[in-house]
């Protein structure tokens, strides 16, 4: 969410994998940046900055709000569909890396409606998913989880994204210099001590937050939990373990889903490429494809395609008089006969721009 520390929590896990000699390619996706904490090796407000302006000289709006005459959140949409329109180039370099470097952050932004519910949220993720191992990471402001009607909002929120992307999901409870997670943690895994806390508040929301912590408590399983502090950089060994698992998870559970359903697409475009030159060949009417096709006889082989030769059918004719009649005729003559006029009123110009000049020059 918004103000929770996700770019200062990639800024210190970028300083954390240098410091191990691991340095990852991080990817910044906030276009309503202006300026990053972090070395990136792909911003999105670098790569669209000539879209963006600066609103009364002070605050710097997001690549595409000035241009398009968008609002904020409009001008943050609007720059990431731009650039997912280019995320195959995206994908391009990550592969060229992916040798070189272990990880490959990637910060987003934090209204969950821009990414998470966008189409290009959604063409981005997949894209990635369904390429490398993917872990989704969501950043929660811990220090602002105390009320227990605020923290049945960030567990909303973050089984909207756990369910929308279907990927490995780790929460990281963000700030536990301030305050230790804890008391998340036991609400997260018994539903008694989140409905005691929940008690001792009297209003309506409470009633809403109590009926949907219940049917929330069945969601938490699949949920892997970490409490970090972006500051100190406490709690990143414990991170890199709940990583590790996720990896995991998507190995075992994920890619083969995946290459279920990319094997699936496959399918379907091959046959809609075999019903479409089925179409192609009933539609070819006086065509003739000659080549072998039957299979199964002793001189039969696979058609490929030179082994479609298309002919012509006979001729009648009168089209063959008129194909006669115009294989006599005498290409060069007809040239010559368009050339000597034009080149004669070439001349007849050039001797008038002539007269003109010495005209001039009398």
């Amino acid at each position: 969410m918004a103000g929770s520390g996700k770019t200062t929590f990639v800024q210190r896990l970028a300083a954390h994998l240098h410091g191990q000699r691991c340095p990852p390619y991080v990817i910044n996706l906030d276009p309503a940046v202006h300026s990053l904490p972090f070395p990136a090796n792909i911003g999105e407000c670098c790569v669209l900055r000539d879209g963006g302006a600066r609103a009364g000289g002070a605050a710097w709006s997001p690549p595409g709000e000035s241009r398009y005459g968008l609002g904020p959140n409009g001008g943050i949409v609007t720059s990431l569909n731009l650039f997912a329109t280019r995320f195959d180039q995206v994908m391009k370099f990550i592969e060229k890396r992916q040798n070189a470097s272990k990880y490959v952050i990637i910060d987003t932004p934090g209204q969950i409606e821009v990414f998470t519910w966008s189409a290009s949220g959604t063409i981005i993720t997949e894209a990635l998913a369904s390429s490398f191992p993917s872990v989704v990471v969501y950043v929660m402001d811990t220090s602002r989880s105390t009320n227990p009607i605020t923290f049945m909002s960030n567990m909303l929120y973050a089984c909207s994204i756990l369910y929308k992307t279907k990927l490995p999901f780790i929460v990281v409870m963000n700030k536990t210099d301030i305050i230790d997670h804890s008391f998340a943690v036991e609400w997260m895994q018994d539903f008694e001590t989140f409905q005691d806390a929940l008690n001792q508040e009297t209003s309506y929301v409470s009633n809403l937050t109590r009926s949907m912590s219940l049917v929330n408590s069945f969601s938490y399983s699949p949920v892997l939990v970490v409490g970090v502090s972006a500051v100190l950089g406490t709690g990143l060994d414990e991170f890199f373990i709940q990583l590790s698992k996720a990896v995991d998870e998507y190995e075992r559970e994920y890619r083969p889903e995946y290459e279920r359903l990319r094997k699936t697409l496959e399918e379907a475009q091959e046959k809609q490429k075999r019903e479409q030159l089925e179409h192609l060949w009933k539609d070819m009417g006086s065509v003739c494809v000659q080549g072998s096709t039957l299979a199964g006889t002793d001189d039969a082989s696979a058609m490929g395609p030179s082994e479609l030769i298309l002919t012509r059918g006979t001729l009648s004719e009168e089209e063959e008089e008129r194909e006669s009649d115009t294989d006599d005729i005498d290409h060069e003559v007809t040239e010559e006969s368009h050339e000597e006029p034009a080149f004669r009123n070439f001349m007849q110009d050039m001797r008038m721009k002539c007269q003109r000049k010495s005209n001039l020059n009398e």
